[in-house]
């Protein structure tokens, strides 16, 4: 009995998508056709990554407290326009679940400071149109 009040004293300190979810998240970046060049920019404008696709890459979920992160992915190949296209942050399932284990600290601290309350897809494609002639 011991055991479980300090399992679930334990459980209580912490936000059910921090210890369920992650921070960061592996996203696949493909384009049609492949091996087009991209660059990947969070919402403040910092380069973040780039590469040829396909590719998969470490984006981090949270911009800050309370604020998911937004990337904008740009798309370059010889004799295609360029392309664009954006990765959004959207609440975490996990975090819904401090309702019934983490508590009003999960839902309003741990979670939101920990970043753990966002997550990402886990893919990003584009098509690129040919230039005309």
């Amino acid at each position: 009995m011991i055991y479980f009040m300090i399992a679930l004293s334990l459980t209580s300190l912490a936000g059910c998508a921090t210890i369920a979810g992650s921070t960061s998240y592996p996203v696949t970046v493909n384009s049609s056709p492949s091996e087009a060049k991209f660059l990947i920019s969070n919402k403040a404008g910092q380069e973040m990554h780039s590469g040829t696709t396909p590719a998969t890459v470490s984006l981090k979920s949270s911009a800050g407290f309370f604020s998911g992160e937004k990337y904008t992915v740009k798309y370059a190949k010889a004799g295609f326009n360029d392309g664009l296209s954006t990765v959004d942050s959207q609440i975490s399932g996990w975090y819904f679940g401090n309702i019934l284990f983490g508590g009003i600290l999960g839902l309003l601290l741990i979670d939101p400071a920990s970043g753990a309350m966002w997550e990402l897809p886990n893919s990003i494609s584009t098509s690129l149109t040919k230039q005309a002639d």
